[in-house]
Formats: C-alpha cells, structure tokens, sequence
C-alpha cells in the first residue's frame, strides 16, 4: 500500500482532482490519501476545510481505480491552533496549509512511511519505486530544489515531494524541531527551511522525481508545475498549474498530462460547483440537488451553439 499525504483547503480541489487521477492512472498498488486540513478563517475567510462532499468526490474517483484506494479527510484545526496560531510565519510565501506536513508526527494513527507531494504535481509515471525508496536509515528523502541548491547550498531540498519515515522522524524529532524554528523566526521559504535546517539525515533522489523546470522529460515520475523565474525579455515569474490547461500548452508547452486531464475536465463537468455533489449524468446542464448550472457559461454557450446553428447569444 502506498500512503500519500496532501495539504490544503477548498480551494486545493482542482489540484487534488488531476494530481489523483494522474497518480491512479499509472499507479495500480493500493493508495491511501490522506487530506490534511484546516478551518483558519480568522486570517482569511476562504481559509476553510476542504469540504466532505469535496472529499467524497475524489473518493469515489479513486475508487473507481481500484474499489481499495481511499480518501481520508483529517480536520487538524485544533492541533494547528496550538501550535502555529499567530506565529510569524502564518504569513507565509504561499498559505498557512504549507505548515500543516510539520504536524504529521502529531496526529495519531499515521503511517510509518508517507510520501508527501505538493498539490501542484503530477505523476508522469508509477509512484510505486518511488514510494518503495528504501529510507530505513534516513528521516526522508527528496530532490534538490532548482535555485535554493545553487543559491542557497548545493544540498537545499525542494519539500514539494517529501518521502518521510515517520518512524525516524520521531526519534530525531524532526518536525517538534521545525515547529519550534517556526515559531520563533519569520523563514523566506518557511517549512521548507525549517525541514532543511533541522535534518539529521536525508537521502537525496534524482530530479526525476520532482522534476521543478521540464514539462516533457520521458523519464520524469513526478512532475512539478512550481513557480519559474525567467530572466528574459526582463525578469519576471510564472505560476502556471496542471489546471490551467490553456496555459501550460500555450506557455509550457506541455501536452504530456492531456490524457489525464481530458479526465480531470469531464469529472469537474459531473459535479456541481455550488453544492459539490455528484451522481449527475454525462450530459446533465443543472445539478439535481440544488439546480445549479453545472457547467461555466462559456462551455454552456459553445455547447448550445453547436447544436443549434441559429441560436446567438448578445
């Protein structure tokens, strides 16, 4: 069995969504996902759960994969509060569900061995010699971040893919470590520095494995879609994600995900985006639940318009 951990809120849906069906479509061992997640509306109000009907539905894809595979919704709202509430890095780079991979060591009944990936991530290939990664001595393993490992020290770690053994990372308390570093000082790359500077022992994997630049290497099994630094025609950022699919073809230049997110498009078209239920049949317009329309206006119209000719719209 492969025990996957991701991290996030409501809005980690779409990537959720395409990360599983992408890992489900390659990966025939048994998966269990677990879904930390957080209720921290007091900094933002979109900081809120990722919802069960949201979960029930990456469920029921997963499940029908392989009728073994599961999702687990866990709530660490309150363990979160004890341990990071107002601390100076809840502002972090990206959101405060970044943190939440530093509290595995703290919620009862995880598994020994886990591999963590970014919510941004797709696998191009089986995650099974991935996760079977022999780490018995180690507290994890990881690939080398793309600029922190020629800025920072050549072995600066990306924490997008984190293969962890919890049962080392006890021992060495690693993550009690990283928490305490968080607590007490604002961090540029926050969990990720705090694992890197705490680590006792890591094993370093090839770039295959979290492949943070090229979009259509054959041999990559995980593939990232983290934000670039360009330098040309001036310096500037791009944050392109497997769901934004017009631009990874148009910006990126990469097809090598279409298969599984033609999936991905279908499966959003099925559930409502009001009340996040399913059941809907393939060519249903509104939801059966609660008569949202189920699909977005533009799909709507050029779906009306192609079959009906004489039908405009203003």
């Amino acid at each position: 069995m492969i025990n996957i951990l991701l991290c996030g809120n409501q809005k980690v849906f779409d990537g959720a969504l395409s990360e599983l069906i992408s890992i489900t479509n390659k990966t025939k061992e048994v998966i269990t996902c677990y879904i930390f997640t957080m209720d921290v509306s007091r900094i933002k109000p979109e900081y809120t759960c990722i919802e069960d009907e949201q979960v029930e539905f990456l469920d029921q894809v997963v499940k029908n994969k392989n009728p073994e595979n599961k999702i687990i919704k866990v709530d660490v709202t309150n363990i979160y509060e004890k341990e990071f509430a107002n601390c100076a890095n809840e502002t972090a780079y990206c959101t405060p569900y970044t943190l939440l991979r530093l509290l595995a060591d703290l919620v009862p009944g995880m598994p020994d061995k886990l591999l963590y990936l970014d919510i941004d991530m797709m696998a191009n290939d089986d995650i099974s010699p991935l996760y079977h990664t022999d780490i018995e001595e180690y507290e994890y393993a990881a690939v080398k971040e793309k600029y922190g490992s020629k800025m920072i020290r050549p072995d600066y770690i990306n924490a997008g893919m984190l293969l962890l053994n919890m049962k080392n990372i006890k021992e060495t308390k690693l993550l009690e470590k990283a928490r305490e570093l968080i607590k007490r000082k604002k961090l540029l790359f926050a969990d990720q520095d705090a694992i890197f500077w705490n680590t006792t022992k890591k094993k370093l994997l090839p770039r295959k494995y979290n492949e943070q630049a090229s979009f259509n290497k054959k041999d990559t099994v995980i593939c990232h879609f983290c934000k670039r630094l360009l330098w040309l025609p001036y310096p500037h950022t791009e944050n392109y994600k497997q769901w934004n699919i017009e631009e990874i073809h148009k910006y990126l230049k990469c097809y090598t995900f279409d298969k599984d997110l033609e999936e991905y498009k279908k499966l959003k078209d099925l559930q409502c985006p009001n009340c996040h239920k399913t059941g809907h049949e393939e060519n249903a317009t509104y939801c059966k639940y609660c008569g949202h329309k189920l699909k977005n206006d533009e799909i709507y119209r050029q779906e009306n318009t192609a079959t009906d000719p004489d039908r405009t719209t203003s």
